[in-house]
């Protein structure tokens, strides 16, 4: 088609997000906006879980995606009871979900009567009612499923759930079913907390970042100013990553505030020239899935050096005070061919050998992924095998190292804190209860998948989703259609 682009963000990102706003927003109520967007005084972006600093805030503390979904969410374009009646269901199901999104907000009520052709404008009242009718009529409240993503808010979900539980189930599917359950599995039988261990300030005293699964470029660029400066600080940085994304390549950091703290005649030379940062010093291209054997060949080449001079390349007295089953493991390396760890990971030999050369000589270690791990059948026992790599260098628990799951939406993780969970812990169960004079049901609910199958048995009658695209989100799309 094209040759990709080689550098990321820079004046194509700006000029892209001043394009965006004018269209959506008008440019006075979006430069209005985006003054506010990850201030303390304002709001969070709902495009990405990138955290904002605690001291530094750039006066533009937001990249492109953000200005995006800003720009969707404040548009001045409505549609109403008048563009149904010219588009009918089937008209609108041949649309793309891009032309769809660009006629504007829903700002009135629709229904779909049996046998119509075209949503119909009904009022709130009688949408509240349809509702409370079906609900009411259900023969029991597990038939009920509440679906939320992290387009909801934690006030909303809270209540969301307190809802769901007052009528009578636990069926709180989310988006996390489908983003990062794997890494709280894995990292809770792991290490026993399913959350990272790293704040953004060990990014800037790590001497090596390992992204693996991950395109922070293109889903989270604000991250890419935290590498920029880890790199400023002599980071090593490792990309596992099928694709070479620009990201990783070269990026020009858009905002001035950031010249400011080094020279800020360099700004515009490199936005006007494209001259970016690199950010990886050696890009792995994976195959699809197979990081798993990428990660036991990189720890194999490490215990073939240990073997040689030990204690040069694992952490022996971590492993020996906070570990278990180290043996078994060493013996699990030793037992891997190398001719099924190249052709899992698509890697070659001399590949594996440089990225074990760049973990062997780093004293901290992060690791970060996102859904390229995390969504594949195998994703538990992969992400067990990222935190095997840190716990041989005894890389957690201290600045500048451990785990660090990108957990999509910032509210993802608020959803769970806020009870959105078809399994929440009985301690939350008992206070929620204590607190609202009622009695949670105890029995689980069911995940995401589990509503799917459950709707398609016809065991689940009745379904509301609170933000997010279900049908679009979820795995197999024809039959969750």
């Amino acid at each position: 088609m094209r040759e990709p682009h080689r550098v990321a963000a820079g004046m194509r990102a700006l000029t892209k997000s001043v394009r965006f706003t004018l269209r959506e927003t008008g440019f006075i109520r979006g430069l209005v906006a985006w003054w506010k967007v990850n201030k303390k005084d304002g709001f969070d972006c709902q495009s990405c879980a990138w955290p904002s600093p605690d001291d530094r805030r750039n006066v533009f503390e937001f990249c492109e995606n953000g200005v995006k979904a800003l720009a969707s969410e404040a548009t001045r374009k409505h549609i109403g009871p008048e563009f149904f009646r010219e588009y009918s269901i089937a008209d609108l199901s041949k649309k793309s979900d891009n032309w769809l999104e660009l006629q504007g907000r829903l700002i009135h009520p629709m229904v779909k009567q049996p046998g119509a052709t075209h949503y119909q404008p009904i009022t709130w009242d009688e949408a509240f009612r349809l509702m409370a009718d079906e609900i009411n009529a259900l023969p029991t409240p597990n038939a009920a499923a509440f679906y939320t993503s992290g387009r909801t808010s934690n006030e909303a979900a809270f209540c969301y759930q307190l809802f769901a539980r007052q009528f009578g189930t636990n069926n709180l599917p989310d988006c996390s079913n489908m983003c990062h359950e794997s890494t709280g599995a894995a990292l809770n039988e792991a290490i026993g907390i399913g959350k990272g261990c790293v704040t953004l300030e060990d990014f800037e005293h790590a001497d090596g970042i390992f992204i693996i699964g991950q395109n922070p470029g293109t889903n989270h660029p604000r991250m890419m100013t935290v590498l920029e400066r880890a790199k400023r600080n002599g980071a090593t940085i490792v990309a596992l990553n099928p694709m070479p994304e620009p990201g990783f390549m070269q990026v020009v950091n858009p905002n001035p505030q950031e010249y400011l703290y080094r020279n800020l005649l360099k700004f515009p030379v490199k936005m006007l020239f494209d001259i970016g940062t690199p950010i990886a010093d050696l890009w792995l291209p994976v195959r699809i899935n197979g990081d798993m054997a990428a990660l036991r060949g990189i720890m194999k080449e490490m215990l073939a050096e240990e073997e040689k001079r030990p204690g040069t390349a694992f952490d022996r007295e971590f492993i020996a005070n906070f570990t278990d089953g180290s043996e078994a493991f060493f013996e699990h390396l030793r037992a891997t061919p190398w001719d099924v760890i190249l052709r899992g990971s698509g890697l070659t030999r001399q590949q594996i050998r440089a990225a074990a050369e760049i973990a062997l000589k780093c004293k901290r270690i992060i690791c970060c992924w996102a859904m390229g791990l995390t969504q594949h059948k195998n994703a538990v026992a992969t992400i067990q095998e990222v935190m095997n790599f840190l716990l041989l260098g005894g890389h957690i628990g201290r600045q500048g190292a451990g785990p660090c799951p990108v957990r999509g939406h910032s509210n993802v993780q608020g959803d769970r804190t806020m009870g959105i969970w078809e399994r929440m812990n009985d301690r939350f169960m008992a206070q929620l209860g204590r607190e609202f004079a009622f009695s949670p049901p105890r029995d689980h609910g069911t995940d995401t998948v589990e509503t799917i199958k459950g709707m398609h048995d016809g065991k689940i009658r009745f379904f509301l989703g609170l933000g997010g695209n279900f049908r679009a989100a979820s795995p197999d799309t024809e039959y969750t259609a």
